[in-house]
């Protein structure tokens, strides 16, 4: 198992927590890490028809077989449980006494804010991320935009990495990485999807899902998608809500920030795996990203997921943005730190040209602050400073 920088915090969480609850997309890891982490804990997987049976049945008689603490994986299968917890979590307010691990985040969040409220402790697992893979310390969020701190250089490449993606299993068991994401893909629309909504036509949900990975990075324009996908604004509306809670996009919502100027309102729609974008892309090898079109647009989606998966790991919510004004001048992400703001450019170039440098001072001139902390992300080896922004290779970010 490759070490996951979470597991301290969930550790942490249940020293302090009667429940911690663990979600993220499929095969993100989440059952390895609470098996590992809590070793000592019963588990029960409610995947298991006999077991989910059992616990709709008679949720109190399912729950007093256990003596001690308990690890309850997929727990949104079974929903009437959560209020049967709180009974119990009430009467017995032990630390740690269930941890619970689920993929459907809308639904987990609905119960909990329902029956566990002020008893649990929420955390998320996304896949891998590149220092994880790496097996080196993440950045901290605090020093972006100051000094890079330069790793020892690795014969990665990084456009096989992009092709590949993150999910622990590809990387632990070595597997074709096409092959695993047809075959999750296949599971995800199948099952997944069916379980949340009734969507009848899977072929048509199927086009919209790719269609979505042809916007990753750019402006939602929902009346364009749905026109595209052939359905309803609401049905569009719907299904990207879907998507969202299942944890295959994200949307990046713009920061207030506006210094007198109009600003666009639209989010920004991203996927949080680069191997499952390629896979939709229909992209065959890494070769095929190198000269593609949607190179761009794969690099940013991985610069900014990294960034959230380095949120997600201290178990903090990310505060991450984009800015874009009416005239189209536009900063790729915006790291909102509290005390400031870190403006980040993403490009993916192997060569650090002076075009790169543009909008970061654009947006230091709005501050009136000549060396405000900003940052460049891009796809050559080396790290250094130039004209006072910290330039990130691929190698040194997340």
């Amino acid at each position: 198992m490759i070490p996951r920088y979470l597991a301290p915090k969930l550790l942490e969480a249940a020293r302090n927590y009667p429940i911690v609850t663990l979600t993220g997309p499929r095969q993100s890891g989440k059952t390895t890490l609470v098996r590992t982490v809590f070793h000592k804990y019963e588990y029960v997987s409610l995947e298991s028809p006999d077991q989910r049976a059992f616990a709709l049945e008679d949720p109190r008689g399912f729950l007093s077989q256990f003596n001690g603490p308990v690890i309850l994986d997929e727990v949104q299968r079974v929903p009437d449980l959560f209020s049967y917890i709180q009974g119990i979590v009430d009467e017995d307010n032990g630390q740690g006494r269930f941890i619970l691990t689920g993929s459907h985040n809308f639904l987990l969040m609905e119960k909990i804010s329902q029956s566990l409220a002020g008893r649990c402790s929420i955390l998320h697992l996304l896949p891998l991320s590149r220092s994880e893979l790496a097996g080196r310390e993440p950045l901290h969020l605090s020093s972006i935009g100051s000094q890079p701190i330069t790793h020892e250089p690795r014969r990665d490449d990084l456009f096989e990495m992009l092709f590949r993606g993150f999910f622990p299993r590809i990387h632990d068991k070595g597997l074709d990485s096409q092959d695993w994401l047809r075959n999750y893909c296949q599971t995800y629309l199948e099952r997944d999807v069916r379980e949340m909504v009734n969507v009848g036509d899977i072929e048509t949900f199927s086009r919209f899902l790719r269609l979505c990975a042809g916007r990753s990075g750019q402006l939602l324009n929902l009346a364009s998608l749905a026109s595209d996908a052939g359905i309803s604004h609401t049905t569009a509306h719907r299904w990207l809500s879907i998507l969202e809670a299942s944890f295959i996009v994200m949307l990046l919502r713009p920061h207030h920030r506006n210094f007198n100027k109009r600003l666009v309102k639209s989010p920004k729609l991203y996927f949080l795996d680069t191997g499952l974008l390629c896979y939709l892309l229909r992209l065959q090898t890494p070769e095929d990203l190198r000269f593609h079109a949607s190179r761009g647009a794969v690099f940013e989606t991985w610069a900014i997921s990294e960034i959230l998966k380095n949120y997600y790991n201290r178990g903090l919510e990310p505060q991450v943005f984009y800015w874009r004004d009416s005239v189209g001048h536009e900063v790729d992400m915006i790291i909102d730190l509290g005390n400031k703001l870190v403006p980040v450019e993403i490009k993916s170039g192997e060569t650090v040209v002076d075009e790169f440098f543009k909008i970061l001072e654009y947006w230091r001139g709005l501050l009136d602050q000549s060396r405000a902390p900003a940052a460049l992300v891009y796809a050559g080896n080396s790290s250094f400073i130039r004209r006072n922004v910290a330039v990130y290779s691929w190698q040194d970010w997340g």
